[in-house]
């Protein structure tokens, strides 16, 4: 009771350990159609309730939903029909929802200068939910491009979903591009806007902090002054 109690007030939190989780549990299932989509049905839905939980203002919710309904229909038709257009289709959108639920966290930590534990744990599941994004945008680039992205084993191979994954987290915190190189000028284009995306975010949560650091070094001097 007291753990769901500290989700229900901290849903960032339930958002960045479901994250982690399906991280950690995917290269079981990965070879599985079955296994794949329940990691990725559980995913929307704690993204939804995340959004829904820290919305800013009605229209953020609103766009989840509307993203999240289609989202979670071509997910289970991806699995059944296999078509590849289908998974392109399905990606696009996982990748526009996952984005725009990292906008509304983003807006969400920059809502006041309180700062909550929820908004510290949303700091964390932020960079998650771009790092998904992300690689569900690589997934409906090697369809439409075939040979996009290379690695070590398997070169000619179409890359699975971890492998993408693993990918998109390498570059979001510019360690690297591991054992996975992106060929086409295509996918090239998306890995430089992902490296300068996390360049950015890390730019803006440093920011962030300094900013309220100096907030409360001016509270703490004004309240000296009073004295």
């Amino acid at each position: 009771m007291k753990l769901l109690a500290f989700f229900r007030a901290n849903p960032c939190g339930a958002l960045l350990l479901l994250q982690i989780v399906a991280l950690l549990v995917y290269p079981f299932l990965d070879d599985l159609g079955t296994g794949r989509l329940v990691v990725n049905l559980i995913g929307i839905v704690v993204v939804a309730v995340a959004v829904a939980a820290v919305r800013s203002t009605p229209a953020l919710t609103w766009v989840s939903v509307l993203l999240g309904g289609p989202v979670l229909v071509l997910t289970i038709l991806e699995i059944v029909v296999h078509d590849p257009w289908l998974i392109v289709a399905a990606s696009t959108l996982q990748a526009a929802f996952y984005f725009y639920t990292g906008y509304a966290l983003i807006r969400y930590m920059f809502f006041d200068t309180d700062v909550s534990l929820d908004e510290v744990l949303a700091t964390g599941a932020t960079f998650t939910v771009f790092a998904w994004g992300f690689a569900y945008a690589y997934q409906a680039l090697q369809v439409i491009w075939p040979m996009s992205f290379s690695a070590a084993t398997n070169a000619e191979n179409p890359r699975t979903w971890m492998e993408l994954l693993f990918l998109s987290i390498t570059i979001l915190t510019s360690t690297g591009l591991s054992d996975i190189i992106p060929i086409r000028p295509q996918a090239r284009a998306v890995v430089a806007i992902e490296q300068i995306a996390g360049m950015l975010y890390l730019a803006v949560i440093v920011a962030r902090v300094i900013a309220l650091m100096a907030r409360r070094q001016q509270l703490r001097a004004s309240g000296s002054d009073d004295d």
